[in-house]
């Protein structure tokens, strides 16, 4: 192939992007343990560091403007939970659920009311009040993907701590999306929209996936599974345990959540007694199979994470102090929520876990970006880059606080 046509190979761009975020996100991860924090905190710190050199030298790549690296991170995040869902199974999720859904209704509540008082606080007055109700949905939010990470690295994620934490942010996803729905309902009725119809649309889809997930997609999967074990083709096990995942993140994001809460379920519903003929068969479990994808497309999604947020938006001293506080009130809250797991659980740890809000608080933001009282936008260029410093720090505590009660008490 004559070199001219190398040089515009339309994959060539792609190609060094995924080179370049590879490597600094092992070169993150790697300072990040040398500095005895978990690794994707330093590949979130990579990825801000990467947006910083963007904007300082115009020639070096605009990763967060990529829609390779969107594509490539969000299959990272789904492939992620889809793993963390094959750890459990749905009879260990059942022995947490109470426990779970004690954490979750804390895990609202109370970030929920330290949103709005803080919103109140630091907010020009005459904002709207639906400005202030936005922001305590923003930190409604719960990211167990960053979590997840941190307790598949310390080996905890099948504890009793893992799965409530697991579970607790399940149902912090389901909940939180209602805020926001209704949220976004009230500045429609602002303009003379109604809020109880989508509102009562938004519940039903998504309480009718999770139900429908959790019993009938329990009850076919081992009839699906034992007639795809009757294939000849060698390696089916991993296409096609990806593409029942894929499938319920599809179903699960029609029905109004994020597509990580499919996965997940898609995992959790996977028993290894519904899969065992075709693991014997390859000789390899499905999670073995699913770990070096993890390893491969996790990273790119933390640093692009990372990567989203406008330091220079950040960095200015009123939008940087209304983030802190924001972040502040955000670590309280969820922590408070870990005392919510009741006897023979370590609320340290569950609380810790609960911290980081991560991709979910940032689709919060975006659908926020969209929102507009009286024609005018919901939210100033200052608000939305205070919610996004906030939803970092968060982000980049969560782990540090988790990593290190799992650390000191074994």
């Amino acid at each position: 192939m004559p070199f001219a046509l190398l040089m515009h190979d339309p994959l060539a761009g792609t190609l060094m992007l995924l080179a370049l975020l590879w490597l600094s996100a092992k070169l993150g991860g790697e300072l990040a343990v040398r500095m005895r924090l978990p690794a994707v905190t330093g590949e979130l710190a990579v990825g801000l560091a990467l947006t910083a050199l963007h904007r300082a030298w115009a020639l070096f790549p605009d990763v967060a403007a990529s829609p390779a690296m969107e594509l490539l991170g969000g299959l990272g995040v789904v492939v992620l939970m889809f793993a963390v869902g094959l750890e459990s199974t749905v009879p260990q999720m059942l022995k947490v659920g109470a426990a779970s859904l004690r954490v979750a209704l804390v895990g609202v509540v109370v970030p929920m009311a330290a949103g709005l008082a803080g919103a109140w606080l630091l907010l020009p007055k005459g904002s709207p009040f639906v400005l202030d109700l936005f922001i305590g949905a923003c930190l409604c939010a719960t990211s167990i993907g960053i979590s997840a990470q941190v307790l598949r690295e310390k080996g905890a994620s099948d504890s009793m701590e893992g799965r409530v934490i697991v579970g607790a942010a399940v149902i912090d996803d389901v909940l939180g999306l209602l805020v926001l729905v209704a949220v976004s309902g009230l500045v429609s009725a602002a303009s003379g929209g109604a809020l109880g119809p989508e509102l009562a649309k938004t519940l039903g889809l998504a309480l009718g996936f999770i139900a429908l997930a959790l019993t009938l997609g329990r009850l076919a999967t081992p009839r699906l599974f034992q007639l795809a074990s009757r294939f000849r083709g060698e390696q089916v096990l991993l296409p096609l345990g990806l593409g029942f995942a894929f499938l319920l993140a599809w179903l699960g994001n029609l029905a109004g959540l994020a597509s990580i809460v499919g996965a997940y379920a898609a995992g959790l519903i996977l028993e290894p007694a519904h899969i065992m003929d075709l693991e014997h068969r390859e000789q390899h479990t499905l999670e073995e199979l699913v770990h070096p994808l993890v390893t491969v497309l996790s990273p790119l999604f933390f640093v692009l994470m990372g990567a989203k947020v406008d330091p220079e938006a950040l960095f200015q001293p009123a939008t940087l102090g209304f983030a802190v506080v924001l972040a502040l009130l955000g670590v309280v809250g969820k922590y408070v929520a870990g005392y919510g797991g009741g006897r023979g659980v370590r609320a340290a740890v569950v609380g810790w876990g609960m911290v980081p809000r991560g991709e979910v608080g940032l689709i919060f933001v975006a659908a926020g970006a969209q929102l507009h009282m009286n024609g005018v936008p919901l939210l100033s260029a200052e608000a939305q880059a205070g919610i996004i410093g906030a939803l970092l720090l968060t982000t980049v505590a969560g782990p540090v606080g988790l990593g290190w009660v799992l650390r000191s008490r074994g």
